[in-house]
C-alpha cells in the first residue's frame, strides 16, 4: 500500500531525512520509532502531502503521491502531532466540517460522523465544545478527524503524546482496532507503546532508517536477550524452581518488592509466557502481573534509536 524509495529532505545543508526506503502492506499497523528529531514527523508530513521532499519517490497503492497529490489525499488520513482542532466548534459539528472538506457526499456526512464517533469513543460528546474537552479526548477527536472520510491509509504522529496511563491503554486499543480496515503508520519515541500496538517497526536515527522488522526479529538481530517478568506472592523459592524447570528458560532471578511480593525476572522467549504462568500457578503462586521485561525494551530501544549500536 505504501512504497517509499530513497526519500530525502534537506533544509539547506542539513538533512532531516536521508535515503529512506521501506514498504508497508495493506492492513498493516507499522510503528515508526525514533528519538525526537530523528525525522519521523518530516517523513509523515511528506506521506501526508503536506511537505515536498528534496528527492525520492512515494507511491500509494502504485500511484505516485508526488505527481497526483490531490487525488490521493482523499485516501489518506493524517493526525499531526498537534491535532488541527477548531476549539469553538462542537465535536460533531467539527467532524462534519472536516468530512465535507475531505469530499464526503453531503447525504453521507451525518452517518460517517456517527460511525466515527462510535469507533473513537466520542458518541456521548457529539454536542460538547472541543475547548471543554480533556487532552485525552482532544487526541481522540484528532484521530476521528483523520478517520471520518474513511481513508485507506492513516498516518498518526505521536497519538499518545501527553496521555495519562489509562488514556494510553485506550489509545493503544483504538489503534489496534484499525488493523485490517486501514493501513496505519504510527510514530512514537516510546518503544513499549509501539511494541504493544504494531505488527512491525521502522526505526530511524539522525534521518536514516537503521532497522526494520518485528520486535522479536530486531531483538535476535541485535543480540538483545528476551525476558519476561512475573510478579507473584506465595512460596517464592518453589515457584522459582518450577519456572526454572520450564524447557526453554535460560535463567531466573528473584527480586522482593516493598509490597511483600516478589518479581521473577525470567530469561526466556515471549512464546513461553503461557507455560511460565502455568508453572507459577501450579507451584502455589498468586500471579499479579506477567509481561515483557522493561529492561529488555529499554535495552532494545537504546541499541536501535540511541547513540551508537546500529550501523
Amino acid at each position: 500500500m505504501i512504497q517509499v524509495e530513497q526519500l530525502s529532505k534537506y533544509y539547506g545543508a542539513r538533512a532531516a531525512i536521508r535515503n529512506l526506503s521501506f514498504r508497508i502492506d495493506s492492513g498493516e499497523v507499522v510503528g515508526f520509532l525514533g528519538l525526537n528529531g530523528a525525522g519521523k514527523t518530516t517523513t509523515l508530513r511528506i506521506l501526508g502531502c503536506v511537505l515536498l521532499p528534496t528527492s525520492g519517490t512515494v507511491c500509494l497503492d502504485g500511484q505516485d503521491l508526488l505527481t497526483a497529490p490531490r487525488q490521493l489525499r482523499a485516501r489518506i488520513g493524517f493526525l499531526p502531532e498537534t491535532p488541527p482542532l477548531y476549539e469553538d466548534m462542537g465535536v460533531g459539528e467539527y467532524l462534519a466540517f472536516v468530512a465535507g472538506l475531505r469530499g464526503v457526499e453531503p447525504g453521507r456526512i451525518r452517518a460517517r460522523v456517527g460511525e466515527t464517533e462510535e469507533r473513537t469513543g466520542l458518541g456521548a460528546l457529539d454536542d460538547e465544545r472541543i475547548s471543554t474537552l480533556s487532552h485525552g479526548y482532544r487526541q481522540r477527536v484528532g484521530v476521528a478527524q483523520a478517520l471520518v472520510h474513511g481513508p485507506e491509509v492513516l498516518l498518526l504522529d505521536e497519538p499518545a503524546n501527553g496521555l495519562d496511563p489509562v488514556q494510553n491503554v485506550e489509545m493503544r486499543a483504538l489503534i489496534r482496532s484499525l488493523r485490517g480496515d486501514h493501513t496505519v503508520l504510527v510514530s512514537s519515541h516510546i518503544l513499549p507503546e509501539i511494541a504493544q500496538t504494531c505488527d512491525r517497526l521502522l526505526v530511524v536515527r539522525d534521518g536514516e532508517l537503521v532497522a526494520q522488522g518485528s520486535e522479536a526479529e530486531l531483538e535476535e538481530r541485535l543480540g538483545v536477550g528476551t525476558g519476561v517478568e512475573l510478579e507473584i506472592s506465595g512460596p517464592v523459592e518453589a515457584v522459582a524452581a518450577a519456572v526454572r524447570a520450564v524447557p526453554g528458560v535460560r535463567a531466573v532471578s528473584v527480586q522482593p518488592t516493598p509490597a511483600g511480593r516478589a518479581v521473577l525476572r525470567v530469561e526466556a522467549p515471549d512464546a513461553l509466557r503461557p507455560a511460565l504462568a502455568r508453572a507459577a500457578l501450579g507451584a502455589g503462586a498468586q500471579l499479579f502481573r506477567l509481561d515483557v521485561s522493561a529492561d529488555r525494551l529499554e535495552s532494545l530501544f537504546l541499541k536501535l534509536a540511541g547513540r551508537g549500536a546500529v550501523g
